[in-house]
């Protein structure tokens, strides 16, 4: 089948399901006129009903999201006009700012130009996630900071950026237009709300200066609806308590921070007592749950947004949509068996519009993506 052919078939099918969804008149014309468009410039233009219900569907297909009850929330800023560099930057500072809303977390999408029909893409966020922390390492081989963004740091000081050397380093923003090299600019410290991290019991706690910042803001995922590809779409909605607890500060291979934890509660951490890591998680995360809701951040529990993964399930049930899900990724990385969702299975078909993984910015594409939730949007160099 000719691209052009199969780029109608998308349109056409995702076009149907937002008119019918939305109670839209006029799709039969509004279908000529795309294939019209296609047939003459090999792509097409969303309109922005269209863009904003798409950017809601990907959110609502989402496998690995266990937050999809509060889809229809999402609020589009819609940037396809974007034409520099400098413009990206300023479009990711008011992401960031509108998306902070005082603590009051706004699920927000910020969507760049689409990529063009040759394959180029116009911009492309270099940073997995808008805000990360950096990593230090030192010439012993030990780390400051966040491991998981080692390869992403070293980047940034080539490019002559320095950092702080702490643990809580912001990372800089790194954006990439076609045909130029990447540049980078500071984020700006006012425009990131940050959680310093104490609990209602261990007074020692606050002494670990341990913080987290408030917007999960994914940068580097590739929005596809229609069979058009948006290869900058920043998205966030809010923390789930153990994305920070659990993974972020409490992984191995992140933060690594139970072991202090347990040394500071005097716990044995030998084959003695196979607990001591499941403890030291357990008030981790109720640091993380009592410094949100003390600073007035919104934030999920892990029991909330179980109930709340079964109530979009029953939603979209009665409008006769099935659920597709990543089990391990729904459920939460702590009391699993005390959730709903770990009882429930799931069918694991991705469907479009969706989110799609990309290669990382600084690594060649590989020859086939790795699995159904990786699309490659290649450079524009």
């Amino acid at each position: 089948m000719k691209s052009k052919d199969l780029l109608c078939l998308k349109a056409s099918s995702f076009l149907e399901q937002v008119y019918q969804e939305l109670g839209l008149p006029a799709l039969e014309q509004r279908l000529v006129d795309v294939q019209q468009e296609i047939e003459t410039t090999g792509t097409y233009t969303h309109l922005t009903v269209e863009l904003e219900h798409g950017a809601r569907l990907a959110w609502r297909n989402s496998n690995r999201c266990i937050g999809r009850l509060y889809w229809k929330s999402l609020v589009l800023n819609d940037k396809r006009n974007v034409a520099n560099t400098n413009k990206v930057f300023d479009a990711l500072e008011e992401h960031l700012q509108m998306a902070t809303n005082n603590g009051k977390i706004l699920p927000l999408i910020t969507v760049f130009p689409p990529m063009h029909p040759n394959g180029k893409t116009p911009f492309r966020i270099w940073n997995k996630n808008l805000i990360r922390y950096a990593a230090h390492q030192k010439e012993d081989g030990t780390i400051t900071g966040d491991p998981d963004q080692l390869a992403f740091t070293n980047l940034c000081k080539q490019w002559g950026w320095k950092g702080n050397g702490g643990d809580f380093d912001l990372l800089p923003l790194v954006v990439e237009g076609q045909g130029e090299s990447p540049t980078w600019r500071t984020l700006k410290q006012e425009l990131i709300l940050e959680v310093d991290l104490e609990h209602p019991e261990y007074k020692w706690f606050s002494d670990l200066q341990l913080k987290w910042h408030a917007v999960p803001l994914i940068s580097d995922m590739v929005l596809e609806m229609g069979g058009i590809q948006y290869p900058a779409a920043p998205f966030n909605g809010w923390y789930m308590v153990t994305e920070i607890g659990s993974r972020n500060l409490g992984d191995e291979k992140r933060y690594n921070k139970l072991p202090l934890i347990a040394k500071q509660m005097g716990l044995q951490m030998d084959k003695s007592n196979p607990f001591w890591k499941d403890k030291a998680l357990v008030v981790l995360n109720e640091a993380v749950h009592f410094s949100f809701q003390k600073a007035g951040v919104t934030l999920a529990d892990h029991h909330a947004a179980s109930e709340q993964f079964m109530k979009f399930i029953r939603n979209e049930e009665a409008e006769n949509r099935k659920v597709n899900a990543d089990w391990a990724w729904i459920v939460p990385p702590i009391s699993g068996s005390t959730l709903k969702v770990f009882h429930q299975e799931y069918n694991n078909d991705v469907i479009s519009p969706n989110f799609f993984y990309n290669h990382n910015a600084w690594e060649a594409a590989p020859s086939k993506s790795k699995c159904p939730f990786h699309v490659d949007s290649k450079s524009g160099n």
